[in-house]
């Protein structure tokens, strides 16, 4: 069976916050596992490798990209849209 998305972000976040993938919710933030700003930059660039995407993320305002990081929820929502897009 192939991974899905949503598998394989949850993949990445929790390699990055060193957590099983199983104790990682849609509604918890990056903060709340631990994963700095070089974490969340990392992820970034996994997730872009993943799905051969480019995200509209910048690094130096995390606040002001088009891309909603606030959870890891938003962040599996945000790459299905570019998937999609891609598609």
């Amino acid at each position: 069976m192939s991974e899905t998305v949503k598998d394989r972000i949850i993949s990445i976040i929790a390699e990055e916050a060193v957590m099983s993938p199983s104790d990682l919710r849609m509604d918890m933030t990056l903060d709340e596992l631990g994963v700095d700003s070089l974490g969340l930059v990392e992820s970034i660039f996994k997730i872009e490798e993943a799905f051969d995407i480019s995200v509209p993320f910048n690094a130096n305002e995390p606040g002001e990209s088009d891309f909603d990081i606030s959870s890891i929820g938003a962040i599996i929502a945000g790459v299905e849209r570019l998937v999609a897009a891609r598609a």
